[in-house]
Parts: structure tokens; C-alpha cells; sequence
């Protein structure tokens, strides 16, 4: 039995309270399930900037009553402090993934990113401060590695940011880092890599290119592919990064807070492999639809050329153990929406 299956029969044992902000977003709706799934209370909070309430229906549906039960939604703003402080009351362990993401949105409006990703997350982390939680875990995110060239990504090793986004993330470690220094208090980052999975918006302006390839495809349209096809990435499939949020916020290793973590497969995937493993997934489970080759366009400004995470200091510290690789979570992910098609 690993370190997550063992916290997992901890949690079953003694429930916890956990507060999710972002809750109605890709990565907050499936915290939420698997919280819930195994028996925890769970408060959250989220304004439907860019979350969506079907992604709560959708966590309904495969929990039981008395589960969901245990759920209390508020909806709101991280830019409400009253708001964060009233949430963060009583709980356990915070895990903040509210924050507007998008490189190209933050080249464009680089105002609202920053209030965001910057005053929001301050707002949290004083709340959770003042409320004395056991454990503050946010989403960071791999673009404060910026234009440093060295792969694999070292946490220690960083370049200079290449877009307000960038700038954002990296100023939310430079707070925890702070309020760990100043206030003793406890907080751990997970610098995000490109994830992927199920509820991830297909029809956002500003969608994730797997989803966004996923929906075309599957209507019969021709993806376009930035570039030449030969950047890369350390795609992450979502069950890795819920691993990585319980493991963070019930470790009880004292090295382990404070610091900031990669979380992703450790393994490099091109956009034109990434095209492969979609279209072979979608081809065996509907032979009817035609996959059309791919376009390619302009490199996006702000976009880094490779991504490859070294990921030893969180499986080190954390326990943190990848249960699935790419081509396993685009199997997964297909899946689902072929699934939840008609829902799309």
C-alpha cells in the first residue's frame, strides 16, 4: 500500500473539513468528487468566471446524497476578503485553485490577471492565516520557469517570466514564501504542467489545446497546432494532481512545508504526438469520424518550447506517485467525452 492509499483509508477513518476555491472549475470539480467520495466536508467557492455549474452537477451525479450532503457552496469572489475569512472558518486545509489562467488572456488584460491571481490569492492566504488551517495548498503553476532553458525543471532553478501569467504565479511563491518566514505558517505550491482530463472546457476562447482538439475532432474539424509540431510538453493527467493535492495537504513531513513542488509525469510530449494519441483514441471508439490532418499555425506569444519536469523532490517528500502516464489519460479523458457529448 502506497503513501496515498494509506492517507486515503486515513481520511475514510477521520473525515476532515477542506475548503476548495475554484470549486466549479476543471481541477476544483474533481477535487471535490474525490473528496467527497471519500466521506471529507468541503466548502467552496467560486464566482463562474470561467468554472461552470455543470461541473457540480456533474460531481452530483457520481456521489451519494449523504455525500453531497457534506458539500457548501458559496458562491463569490477571492476579491471579497469578508467572503475568504468566512470560508476558511473551522476548516482543516485549504486547497486554492481559483485563479484566471491563460497566457494569451493575461497578454491581453494583464489588469484582471493580476487582481486575480495576486489580490485574490493574498486574500486567501490571510484568511487561511488568521484561521489558523493546518495546511494552505495552492495551484502554481510551471511558467515561473519562464525562458530558463535546463530540462528537466529543477524547482530551484528559474529564468525570468515570459507573460503576466508567469508573473502572477511566481508572485503567489514569493507570498508563501513570506508568510512562511514571517508568520511560521504552513503552505505548500504545486507548480502545475499542462493538465489534462475530464471537465476541462472544450469551447472557451481560451481552452486548454487537448479538450479544444478533442471537441473539434470529434466535429469533424481540423485542429491547428501552433508552430511546427515540435513543441513539447509534460502533459498531466488530472488524477496525478488530485494525489498531489491530498498527499500536500495531509503530509505530516516537516521538510515538505513551505516549499513548492512539480507536479507531473516526468515525461516529454510533442503536440504532433499529442494530435496521435487524440486521434487514435477517437478513430477506436468511433470509426465513423474522419480525422483531418492537422494545420499548422504561428507560434503563440508568451509560449515556452519545451516543458519537462523533474519530479524526485515531490515524490521524495510528498509520496507523490503518478498513477497514470499520457497516453493513459488521453484514453481516460476521450472517454468521457465521448461519454458526455451531449452535454458539451
Amino acid at each position: 500500500m502506497d503513501s496515498y492509499q494509506k492517507i486515503q483509508l486515513e481520511l475514510k477513518k477521520n473525515p476532515k473539513k477542506w475548503v476548495i476555491t475554484g470549486v466549479a472549475g476543471f481541477i476544483g470539480s474533481n477535487l471535490l468528487e474525490t473528496l467527497l467520495d471519500l466521506d471529507q466536508s468541503i466548502v467552496g467557492m467560486d464566482n463562474f468566471s470561467t468554472g461552470d455549474k455543470k461541473n457540480l452537477d456533474d460531481v452530483k451525479k457520481y456521489v451519494s446524497k449523504k455525500q453531497w450532503s457534506r458539500f457548501l457552496f458559496h458562491e463569490g469572489d477571492i476579491l471579497d476578503p469578508k467572503l475568504c475569512q468566512e470560508i476558511c472558518q473551522d476548516a482543516d486545509y485549504v486547497l486554492h485553485q481559483a485563479a484566471l489562467g491563460s497566457v494569451p488572456r493575461s497578454i491581453e488584460d494583464p489588469y484582471t490577471s493580476n487582481n486575480s491571481n495576486i489580490t485574490g490569492f493574498l486574500n486567501m492566504l490571510v484568511a487561511a492565516k488568521e484561521s489558523n488551517i493546518t495546511k494552505f495548498v495552492y495551484a502554481a503553476s510551471s511558467s515561473s520557469y519562464g525562458d530558463h532553458p535546463e530540462l528537466p525543471k529543477v524547482e530551484g532553478k528559474i529564468g525570468n517570466p515570459l507573460s503576466p501569467y508567469a508573473v502572477t504565479k511566481l508572485v503567489n511563491e514569493l507570498y508563501a514564501n513570506v508568510f512562511k518566514i514571517t508568520y511560521n505558517f504552513p503552505s505548500i505550491g504545486l507548480r502545475y504542467f499542462n493538465i489534462f482530463g475530464r471537465r476541462q472546457s472544450s469551447d472557451s476562447a481560451y481552452a486548454a489545446v487537448i479538450p479544444k482538439w478533442i471537441g473539434e475532432t470529434l466535429n469533424n474539424k481540423a485542429i491547428t497546432i501552433n508552430g511546427d509540431g515540435k513543441t513539447s510538453r509534460d502533459f498531466t493527467f488530472i488524477d496525478n494532481v488530485i494525489q498531489a493535492n491530498i498527499l500536500s495537504a495531509t503530509s505530516k513531513n516537516p521538510k515538505a512545508n513551505g516549499e513548492v513542488y512539480n507536479i507531473a509525469v516526468g515525461e516529454r510530449t510533442s503536440l504532433i504526438e499529442m494530435y496521435k494519441f487524440i486521434s487514435k483514441n477517437i478513430q477506436s471508439n468511433l470509426p465513423s469520424v474522419k480525422i483531418e490532418q492537422p494545420k499548422f499555425g504561428n507560434f503563440r506569444p508568451g509560449d515556452v518550447r519545451h516543458s519537462l519536469a523533474d519530479i524526485t523532490k515531490a515524490k521524495n517528500l510528498l509520496g507523490y506517485k503518478p498513477t497514470h502516464n499520457v497516453e493513459q489519460g488521453i484514453k481516460e479523458t476521450v472517454s468521457w467525452y465521448l461519454d458526455n457529448l451531449h452535454e458539451q
